[in-house]
């Protein structure tokens, strides 16, 4: 585990998405100004609640369909947000007691809980790295990631509820791409993402709450989710809404109200 700038402050001032995800998911890693964010986009947007459930059971499945039908037995988790369990290692290990995980997030309050994600099976590995996904180079040529993932061989890339918080500016699909360039053929995305598509004006008010908070997001549709998955073999079935992706039991919430494409691609 990364410790440089460790000990940084955590900024209490304005909210931070990953504790406002923490409420939206009744944790309590979370701190008022926090709450206060969270709630002004429940007000806008009262399905954000079933929204975060949703994309939470969408990692688990793809984690479970993943490790049992593709043989995936690594995964590369970017964006991890607060623990929560079952967390992502939790869930492969559970399939796969030999399962590797690596968690990255640049957020100094995830780094502060990160030992719940090193509570690894004895067959497998967990380690957690200070990055962040605007710099996929220097996360990759981590020496924390070298020791637990195998490059050589099958890995998934994790992105759940990540990348609309990277804006067209930034380059998200140049960073996809480019974490998917080092992967070797059989390695996996599974991937996550917010849509106005269900509700524009409400997606719009959303946007604005968190870009007035100070982290500028970009929702995109879902031509603009699938081009994520250029060049891979998308499983069935395809880009869909969360709680339509291979659903334990049959959709109890509205497409709207989840308003979250989904989707797993595998390299060929």
């Amino acid at each position: 585990m990364t410790t440089s700038n460790s000990a940084r402050d955590i900024d209490t001032s304005r909210p931070h998405s990953a504790r406002m995800y923490d409420y939206y998911l009744g944790g309590k890693d979370h701190f008022e100004v926090d709450k206060q964010a969270a709630e002004t986009v429940a007000a806008a947007y009262p399905g954000i609640f079933v929204c975060a459930r949703e994309n939470r059971a969408f990692m688990h499945r793809a984690t479970r369909v993943l490790a049992q039908e593709h043989g995936i037995r690594q995964w590369l988790d970017i964006g991890t947000g607060i623990p929560t369990e079952p967390n992502l290692h939790q869930v492969a290990q559970s399939v796969v007691p030999e399962a590797r995980v690596v968690y990255a997030d640049n957020d100094p309050l995830v780094l502060k809980y990160a030992e719940r994600l090193m509570r690894s099976t004895a067959q497998g590995r967990t380690t957690y790295v200070e990055a962040d996904v605007n710099d996929p180079g220097t996360l990759l040529d981590s020496p924390a990631l070298a020791e637990v993932l195998d490059l050589d061989k099958p890995v998934a890339l994790s992105l759940n509820a990540l990348m609309h918080f990277v804006t067209d500016a930034q380059d998200p699909y140049g960073i996809v791409s480019r974490l998917l360039a080092v992967l070797p053929s059989g390695s996996a995305l599974a991937l996550s993402h917010c849509t106005p598509d269900f509700d524009p004006a409400t997606w719009q008010k959303v946007t604005d709450i968190y870009t007035s908070a100070g982290t500028p997001v970009q929702f995109r549709s879902q031509n603009d989710v699938a081009r994520f998955f250029d060049g891979l073999d998308l499983l069935a079935p395809g880009v869909t809404v969360g709680h339509r992706w291979r659903p334990d039991s049959g959709p109890e919430a509205t497409d709207a109200e989840v308003s979250l494409w989904t989707g797993v691609g595998i390299k060929p």
